[in-house]
């Protein structure tokens, strides 16, 4: 153990023993830090050390980060380049920077006091942690997604992942700057946006969906009305018109549960022009196609999959999540009728953001739904190395493509074909 640690742990223990609860939220933090600075410097004059001036300063924001924040790790949610956070048990604790992940010197006490900062993260949003409920999905102030599990579930002690929320929308043209997609793809997606194409944006986890769902959000009129429906709030979009909607788990006494497919059918008599799903993950799936296909053109959501086919493939078994007895020939048609544009993204071996794949769904051929790939990721296979190389390629758009037609429609034709060196017949 390292001096510092032991000395945090000594101090530690001596003040939070001394300290009133009630006096704690009574009291405002600036209050509360004089007193646990005063603490401190007593403690420090009598200690069989010399304790410095910056180690005291370091021992106050440790105590008050634990009492307002979230404990040694909030120095990782303050870095504004961090974007995942692993707490794995007391002295695990790994962040995702710049695409790569790395363990993090630091350390917790002991499993008690990672128990504790779960256990406030849940409290603050009205939720409970404990061993009837074991595992909580969360939100912080700031938006940023939280998952919890302690033990017995979590078998080498308490587990805290944050999804890190970006303050500031990531545009199309960022993605660009990025090298996460070409101009010409940022200009069909944006048109396809303005098009009013219902769109499915498929990729793993840590992607980047909802980044390009927010992007794209950007492009939708401020003459139209929208609901966001999500299981946490993640989502920024800035018109006018907006109605956000998130789930909301069941209570202690299993009561007050509402689920994505609730918010979706009720998001239908709202009397939305688009409704925007944060994550397709189950039931909703078939009121979400429902919704595309009865007059909310424009409509999106992600889903989790390694490929459009595949995504395909798992909106087939989510519908059949419903258990409405649908046979397959027709959950395809509805598939087919309702969602256009199929958008995959995926995080790459060094870290980078893709958008490998853009393809529309042109029909049904036989059992099987067919699609056409508008833009690929082309791997570089001469130049493996760390880096991973490639370039963004296109045949072409079809001219029976339904974003063409779509596009004559809304005046957007000439814009879309500067996109193209041709249009296929």
């Amino acid at each position: 153990m390292s001096s510092n640690k032991e000395l945090y742990i000594t101090f530690r223990s001596q003040i939070f023993e001394a300290l009133d609860v009630e006096a704690i939220q009574s009291l405002s933090r600036p209050e509360i830090e004089v007193q646990i600075r005063n603490a401190v410097d007593v403690l420090a004059s009598n200690f069989e050390r010399p304790v410095t001036s910056m180690m005291k300063s370091s021992l106050v924001k440790s105590m008050l980060d634990e009492l307002f924040g979230l404990g040694p790790i909030q120095s990782l949610v303050d870095d504004k380049n961090i974007t995942d956070i692993m707490v794995n048990g007391a002295n695990n604790v790994f962040f995702e920077k710049h695409g790569k992940l790395e363990k993090s010197e630091i350390t917790f006490v002991d499993e008690a006091q990672v128990l504790s900062i779960a256990k406030q993260i849940a409290s603050r949003v009205g939720r409970r942690v404990d061993e009837l409920s074991p595992t909580v999905d969360a939100r912080l102030e700031d938006g940023s997604r939280v998952n919890v599990v302690i033990p017995p579930i979590a078998l080498d002690g308490t587990s805290i992942s944050i999804r890190k929320f970006r303050e500031q929308n990531i545009g199309l043209e960022e993605l660009v700057d990025f090298g996460s997609m070409s101009l010409d793809m940022a200009r069909l997606l944006s048109i396809a946006s303005r098009c009013r194409m219902n769109i499915l944006i498929s990729g793993g986890t840590g992607s980047g969906k909802t980044t390009l769902l927010n992007s794209l959000s950007q492009y939708i009129s401020d003459d139209e009305r929208i609901v966001t429906i999500e299981d946490a709030a993640e989502l920024r979009l800035e018109q006018p018109n907006l109605v956000r909607l998130e789930t909301r788990a069941e209570s202690v006494e299993h009561t007050g549960l509402v689920t994505q497919r609730d918010l979706v059918i009720n998001a239908l008599r709202m009397r939305p022009d688009r409704i925007i799903l944060g994550e397709c993950r189950g039931s909703e799936a078939f009121e979400m196609l429902q919704a595309m296909n009865t007059g909310h053109e424009g409509s999106m959501s992600t889903l989790h999959a390694n490929s459009p086919r595949d995504a395909i493939s798992r909106v087939e078994s989510m519908v059949m999540m419903a258990n409405l007895n649908q046979p397959l020939d027709a959950i395809r048609r509805a598939i087919v009728s309702a969602i256009e544009l199929v958008v995959q993204v995926n995080r790459l071996r060094d870290g980078s953001r893709k958008v490998t794949s853009i393809s529309e769904i042109v029909g049904l051929e036989g059992d099987s739904v067919v699609m056409e790939e508008i833009f690929r990721f082309q791997y570089d296979e001469v130049g493996y190395g760390e880096a991973v190389r490639g370039r963004f390629a296109t045949e072409g758009i079809m001219q029976r493509s339904e974003l063409v037609k779509k596009a004559h429609f809304y005046g957007l034709y000439e814009e879309l074909m500067v996109a193209f060196q041709g249009v296929r017949s």
